[in-house]
């Protein structure tokens, strides 16, 4: 087995492979100190923890304890609070914790490759069958081969995007897709209230398409950031946190540890993850939370997932399509179908203007209720009364009631459809024109209104 990427996925998946008494090969670009040293958002859910049967982060490695999340609207005068066990969770150092997973899945005995540049897949007979690389401490280039290979590169997918038509997996991600975020760690000189919360700001004059975000961390550190949509011409989400967040009273005196961006993807997950040789994982196959491009948990779920469907497949002898089909129905039955109600939610957040969202919080067209359901990928239900109707009419916020109705109704047909996904290749065809047509639509809709 060849895994392309050290990260949350990837060390997953190697670390039950070798369990399982495979031979691993763990390919990362980065020296064996540094994987895990990455920019990031540093949070994560206990229950993801718990789902994994891992120890939750402790001593240095666990920076904060999280209880909630506040939700400000754009002009701060409604603030929602929303917690529950989907939503308490750690701040970690992303560094250290990376090293534990990098520890797990070598004292598990997959070998690691540090410091190689994986460049392209090799395929044969319309197989992937290993990847070309390049040792970055010789220069020398390598052809490496394998029985499977697992694409776990991060939002790069560098073998992914390299892939021809017949191997079965989309390999193009959209650019509206996809989230530009910068963030910095800082230093504050005084005490953040309720260091317990971690805080997002809907403003789409700052965020467009996107969030502001501070995260508390110990000892007067936060994590704050900014993310906007990368289509064309974006704004610069680094002034865009100067200017906005950065110049705010609580980073008076403030000092940089650390800044840095990158590229999210912000979508549900690939409508497949495996093809004829290759399975994909983590950022590489879109398993994030489409909200907040969060993608720990899911990525760790995506490995694991990978890892022991391909086991039992190895261990079968069997490696077609049929025998990896597996890691689809295990992860778009669970996390996958609640990542696709979350991304008719951002598809709706991207389509509305901040007097909407002033409005609908205010109002409570949008409440905290449908907020934390909306955060665990259920149904959301719409109790607006008439008179609230009438209210909206005067106010000629019609268009915006119209709006929640049809992103309600759309989430329900598309939590369905997920539920509905198919057990074989053979249906699968059916099954995306019917999700590709209902996400076109929905897009269409909330952008174009």
């Amino acid at each position: 087995m060849i895994v392309v990427g050290a990260g949350t996925a990837g060390c997953m998946a190697a670390k039950v492979l070798a369990s399982r008494g495979f031979d691993v090969c763990l390919i990362d670009r980065k020296d064996r100190r540094s994987i895990g040293d990455k920019v990031c958002g540093d949070a994560v859910g206990r229950h993801h923890f718990d789902n994994l049967g891992l120890p939750y982060p402790s001593g240095e490695e666990k920076e904060g304890d999280i209880v909630g999340v506040k939700i400000y609207s754009p002009d701060r005068a409604t603030v929602f609070r929303i917690s529950g066990y989907g939503l308490t969770g750690f701040m970690i150092n992303r560094h250290l914790f990376g090293q534990r997973l990098l520890k797990y899945a070598v004292d598990a005995g997959a070998i690691l490759k540090d410091n190689v540049h994986v460049s392209a897949p090799i395929i044969e007979d319309e197989h992937v069958k290993g990847v070309e690389a390049t040792d970055l401490k010789t220069g020398k280039k390598l052809k490496m081969l394998s029985t499977l290979t697992i694409d776990a590169s991060g939002a790069s997918a560098i073998l992914r995007r390299k892939l021809p038509p017949e191997i079965g997996i989309e390999s193009e991600v959209s650019w509206e897709d996809k989230v530009t975020c910068y963030r910095e760690i800082r230093q504050l000189s005084r005490e953040i209230d309720e260091p317990e919360f971690c805080k997002i700001y809907l403003d789409l004059t700052a965020a467009p398409g996107g969030y502001c975000w501070i995260f508390p961390k110990n000892n007067r550190r936060v994590n704050v950031g900014l993310g906007v949509i990368s289509t064309p011409n974006h704004p610069n989400p680094k002034s865009q946190l100067y200017t906005h967040v950065l110049s705010k009273p609580l980073f008076n005196s403030s000092s940089i540890l650390h800044g840095g961006g990158g590229i999210v993807p912000t979508r549900r997950p690939l409508d497949s993850l495996v093809g004829k040789g290759i399975v994909v994982a983590g950022d590489a196959g879109c398993q994030v939370n489409p909200i907040h491009g969060g993608g720990i948990g899911p990525s760790m779920m995506g490995g694991m997932i990978s890892g022991e469907v391909i086991s039992d497949a190895l261990e079968s002898g069997d490696l077609s399509l049929e025998a990896l089909w597996p890691v689809n129905v295990r992860f778009m039955k669970n996390y996958g179908k609640k990542q696709a109600g979350l991304d008719v939610f951002r598809i709706f957040l991207q389509g509305i203007t901040n007097e909407d969202l002033n409005y609908g919080m205010r109002y409570q067209l949008i409440t905290e209720d449908d907020l934390l359901k909306a955060s665990l990928g259920e149904d959301i239900s719409l109790n607006i009364s008439e008179t609230t109707r009438r209210v909206f009419t005067g106010l000629g916020r019609l268009s915006l009631l119209r709006a929640l109705y049809r992103m309600a109704r759309t989430l329900r047909e598309v939590r369905r459809l997920y539920d509905e996904y198919p057990t074989s290749p053979n249906e699968f065809p059916k099954w995306k024109m019917k999700i590709e047509r209902i996400f076109s639509e929905v897009k269409a809709f909330f952008w174009n209104r």
